[in-house]
């Protein structure tokens, strides 16, 4: 059925996100989908560069009596977060996305969509292809490893665009202009022990906690939802059947990406067989527990434990102990919110990803933030908690938020294009996500900068959706726009 995506109106546009939907292109495996884009504006005869760091620039002259109007530049990023449900089967370095309709909506089936960002790619391609467009010159960078580091943004050096207008394209609400965005760091937790080969004592059963049904999503756009992290759901559950039931645990595997929040988590634990039935009960009475505390906002809560055969090795007693208090005293979700934007989140934190293996368990937390001050402070609570359980902290890809100009003449101008198009006028926000605009802005101080999007639904997440109707509605104001700036 993905195929029908291509016959949706802007035509184009469809045309060029079906195609992005058929390369593979996670995030570190750039080669198909930038040989790709190369391709394409090298076919329209069109300025095609490429840099060190593999972004894609591809530059269009102004039409006739525009040539010297001022250089816009279109941006979006094109890799994207490969999230699937369990029961499916899906390999996201070979595979092609298998998009659907769903009324007046485009999703994928089981697995993440890709519309963040292929929805901003299609439009600038489209914006390229049609010479029957209005506009001055254009610079349509696109850049690589986005969702992971941000390691294209970073790889941008001065002097490889032209233009000092930027108009992003990886926003995610159609009658929204974004002006600003938070900031990140990573922190990456280490806990290295030998492993407990003292044996199993006899009686014991193996059995595994298997968390799923979670709705997980964006960790930035999604984390004031209130839905549940996973890893900290299931860490809670351990802490009690370790203390009731004398359970020791093997492995752990929670989450698997550090910007969506985690959908999923499984242990594998040991416990006195004459402690079962007590395992089974209280493994029944948490997922009643975690559905009625979660009412309304997850749906499909499953946790459930099966025995399974007797693991070769447990993790040390300590080891194990100061990680399930790390992890439960560990700060996750919204920390302080916005008092310029209300209802607009300042900082937070996803603990992301744990899992154990080899005489390491490893945790990985995004922090974000539009506020350098709070970001830091936040960063110093989580390795406060993981140093007192004796965990090794290091921090990496840290990154600035982009700061707001309320003066911005782009902006100005597209409030004054949207509301003459559609009769109202579109909110000014600042996005809790990452875009690579403040990245850009470090690079290219003097950079006039603007983010826009159509209606997209739970992004980093297999329930990713993107509106139809918002689609075309984005076309036609970045048309109106590029006509009249």
């Amino acid at each position: 059925m993905s195929a029908e995506i291509k016959k949706l109106t802007p035509n184009h546009v469809w045309g060029y996100f079906y195609e992005l939907t058929q390369i593979p292109r996670p995030t570190g495996h750039m080669e198909a989908v930038t040989r790709f884009v190369a391709a394409f504006g090298k076919g329209l005869g069109l300025e095609t560069r490429q840099d060190e760091a593999g972004n894609v620039l591809i530059r269009k002259p102004g039409v006739p009596g525009m040539e010297n109007h001022k250089t816009i530049i279109l941006q979006s990023h094109l890799d994207m977060v490969p999230q699937k449900n369990a029961t499916v089967e899906h390999d996201f370095f070979t595979d092609p996305i298998d998009a659907c309709i769903e009324g007046d909506w485009v999703t994928a089936k089981d697995t993440t969509l890709g519309a963040d960002n292929g929805v901003g790619v299609a439009l600038a391609m489209a914006v390229l292809a049609d010479n029957t467009l209005k506009h001055g010159p254009l610079e349509a960078l696109f850049t690589v490893d986005e969702e992971v580091g941000m390691d294209g943004a970073f790889g941008l050096r001065p002097g490889f665009l032209k233009g000092r207008t930027l108009i992003n394209c990886d926003s995610e609400g159609e009658g929204e202009l974004f002006v600003g965005c938070a900031g990140g760091a990573d922190l990456n937790i280490s806990f290295q022990y030998e492993k407990d080969d003292t044996g199993i004592p006899e009686g014991d059963v193996a059995v595994k906690i298997s968390l799923t049904g979670l709705k997980g999503g964006h960790s930035g756009l999604d984390i004031d939802l209130g839905r549940g992290n996973a890893n900290k759901l299931m860490f809670r559950f351990l802490k009690e059947v370790v203390t009731e039931c004398g359970a020791r645990l093997s492995s752990i595997q929670g989450g698997s990406l550090r910007n969506a929040i985690p959908r999923e988590a499984f242990a594998v634990i040991t416990i006195p067989g004459e402690n079962a039935e007590m395992l089974w009960e209280m493994t029944s009475d948490y997922q009643d527990l975690y559905r009625a505390e979660y009412k309304g906002i997850e749906t499909d809560i499953r946790f459930v434990a099966e025995k399974v055969e007797l693991p070769g090795t447990l993790i040390p007693e300590q080891v194990q102990d100061d990680l399930i208090n790390a992890v439960e005293g560990c700060p996750n979700g919204v920390f302080t919110m916005l008092r310029d934007f209300p209802g607009t989140v300042e900082s937070s934190s996803n603990l992301a990803v744990v899992v154990s293996g080899k005489g390491l368990i490893e945790a990985k937390i995004l922090v974000r933030s539009s506020s350098e001050s709070r970001k830091a402070y936040l960063c110093s609570c989580l390795e406060s908690v993981f140093a007192l359980a004796g965990a090794k902290v290091e921090y990496g890809g840290a990154y600035n938020g982009w700061q707001p100009d309320s003066n911005s003449p782009v902006l100005k101008l597209m409030l004054e294009t949207y509301e003459g198009l559609y009769n109202k006028k579109p909110a000014v926000k600042v996005m809790h996500a990452g875009l690579e605009c403040g990245i850009i802005q470090g690079i290219y101080p003097d950079m006039d900068m603007i983010s826009i999007g159509p209606d997209l639904r739970f992004p980093h997440s297999p329930d990713e959706k993107v509106n139809i109707s918002s689609v075309e509605r984005v076309w036609n104001f970045l048309k109106a726009t590029l006509e009249k700036i």
